[in-house]
């Protein structure tokens, strides 16, 4: 009974304090956080413990697995080497560094703990991106931020646990590269086929009910025989999620579809806020188990300060000219492919060459320039997985009580102070647009009148007839695509129109596909049409039902 009603209570602050955040401005994990600190130094709530395999295990093969599915692919791939760059390259030094800093500032601890230290704080959160998108700030960097704190969670943790090894077992280079290798290769191969798997399970189940139940465990489809391997369940998480977020549109039905939807956006919402409630109940527990007094307290803030100096530091050295190359290079590289390619009459060349011409458009309509470089920067926040990861240290390793309250300082430092001042720095460099961001209106128009022409010319031409195969009459067809709306049926027989209905949609849906492969438009737009056709094919479904 006590546990259901943590658990009651703990939603309802989760839901109010999305409420206020809505109405105050301040992000909503920000709040929590808060909220957790000073619930866990009230007298009568005992010190709480949250053992690190909750978040580890329970709460982020979801999470990332929800992000992973929502994932603008068309983005993620124009944006890989950024991306990439953040995500690995990045985390490894990061973790170098900071490895070096806490092996000269903490007696005892050697430098293989040292780097599994680095590690931990070296992954950004995904609070950032929600914060930056509520901003408005250009979707490209929204983007990379997304990219980056999908993928750095994983790599960091793999980071963690080879460095762990080799203070067990002594350092080898071979071994460690070895080992950190295989954790991603396996991952990789694992979490692909686990989403193959799961969106041909799921094509084959007709009950909605059971097919929700099913999604819910793709995660640990991915997670559970990646870690018995000894890879990177998250890493297999992630690649699950990708497969499944793009194999949705040709294995799953609109029902699924709109039903997973909203099933991972609660879930997502509920999750995300108990890791940053838990985050600051966890304080008082942590302050309490690292002994030795005030003195004790201020070394390790003073340790904590250093390490945020040093990761915002080392962040602006690699994003700056990172983002600045990879801007420069990203655009160069398909010109001159294009150019290559100039005079190809293939299909495939055709359709290749179309796609570089999108992108360099998407590259010249959206630079990168010191200004998104700086709000890069500044939005690599620590959160919730950098604690969680610090109480997987061992029981054994020297002074682990002030390493986990480092990585606590750290990470609640970082969001609150970055966390606070990123819309005012967002402001200054007149990045931030009022109302936020918003959905792209003029692509939506753009693909949704390419949708209708091509519905028209297929009705007029013929190419859409009914089951038995006879032509639907031209003002039945000019009538639907006029009005496209099920709630009033137009003039003739109801079953004619909505199997004409039905097969618009289709033919429409054909069409976005074909639109997204092009890479003309925005992930973003594309799903708001996507959403629309799913949205309608089900009401047409319905009134078919009801006529029955």
């Amino acid at each position: 009974m006590a546990i259901l009603l943590v658990v009651v209570v703990g939603v309802l602050i989760i839901v109010f304090a999305n409420s206020i955040a809505s109405r105050t401005g301040v992000a909503g994990p920000l709040i929590l956080v808060m909220v957790g600190v000073v619930i866990s130094f009230l007298p009568a709530v005992p010190a709480i413990t949250i053992p690190p395999e909750v978040i580890l295990v329970a709460v982020l093969p979801p999470l990332l697995f929800s992000a992973a599915v929502s994932a603008p692919a068309i983005e993620f791939r124009r944006d890989i080497t950024a991306i990439g760059g953040l995500s690995v390259v990045l985390v490894v030094i990061s973790a170098l560094l900071l490895g070096l800093l806490f092996w000269w500032l903490i007696p005892g601890l050697g430098f293989a703990l040292a780097v599994a230290l680095g590690a931990i704080l070296s992954p950004t959160d995904a609070v950032a991106t929600s914060i930056v998108r509520r901003l408005g700030v250009p979707r490209r960097v929204v983007t990379i931020l997304e990219g980056e704190s999908l993928l750095n969670d994983a790599s960091a943790l793999v980071l963690l646990r080879t460095a762990v090894v080799a203070a067990a077992a002594g350092f080898s280079f071979l071994t460690t590269l070895g080992s950190f290798a295989w954790a991603v290769v396996s991952a990789i191969v694992v979490g692909a086929v686990a989403g193959l798997i799961a969106l041909r399970l799921r094509h084959w189940t007709t009950s909605p009910t059971a097919n929700t139940a099913l999604g819910l465990t793709v995660p640990y489809l991915a997670y559970l025989p990646t870690e018995a391997l000894g890879g990177s369940g998250l890493v297999a998480a992630v690649v699950a999620g990708v497969v499944c977020g793009q194999g949705s549109v040709r294995w799953l039905t609109p029902e699924q579809r709109i039903s997973d939807a909203s099933t991972w956006r609660t879930i997502e919402f509920l999750l995300e806020g108990a890791v940053f409630l838990i985050m600051g109940l966890e304080l008082f527990a942590i302050v309490q188990g690292n002994g030795g007094g005030a003195q004790r307290l201020l070394s390790g803030l003073g340790i904590a300060a250093l390490a945020f100096v040093l990761i915002v530091l080392v962040r602006a050295a690699y994003v700056m000219p990172m983002l600045r190359l990879h801007a420069r290079r990203a655009a160069g590289r398909r010109r001159t492919r294009l150019e290559a390619a100039r005079g190809a009459q293939t299909g495939r060349r055709q359709k290749a060459t179309g796609r570089m011409r999108a992108d360099i458009d998407y590259f010249d309509s959206s630079p990168l320039t010191w200004k998104h470089s700086t709000i890069v920067v500044w939005a690599g926040m620590r959160g919730a997985v950098t604690l969680a990861a610090a109480q997987t240290l061992p029981a054994e390793t020297p002074q682990r009580d002030l390493l986990v309250f480092i990585a606590f300082a750290v990470a609640a430092g970082s969001l609150l102070v970055q966390g606070l001042t990123l819309p005012l720095l967002a402001k200054m460099l007149g990045l931030r647009k009022s109302g936020g961001a918003g959905p792209p209106r003029d692509e939506i128009r753009e693909i949704d009148d390419d949708l209708r022409t091509t519905a028209r010319a297929a009705v007029e031409s013929g190419a859409i007839a009914r089951p038995d195969g006879t032509a639907f009459p031209p003002e039945l067809g000019a009538d639907v695509l006029s009005r496209f709306v099920a709630a009033d049926t137009p003039a003739g027989d109801a079953a004619s129109v909505h199997q004409l209905e039905l097969a618009v949609v289709d033919t429409m849906r054909a069409r976005l596909h074909e639109l997204g492969r092009s890479g003309r438009y925005s992930t973003p737009a594309l799903r708001y049409i996507l959403d629309e056709l799913d949205a309608y094919e089900i009401s047409v479904k319905l009134h078919v039902e009801s006529e029955e």
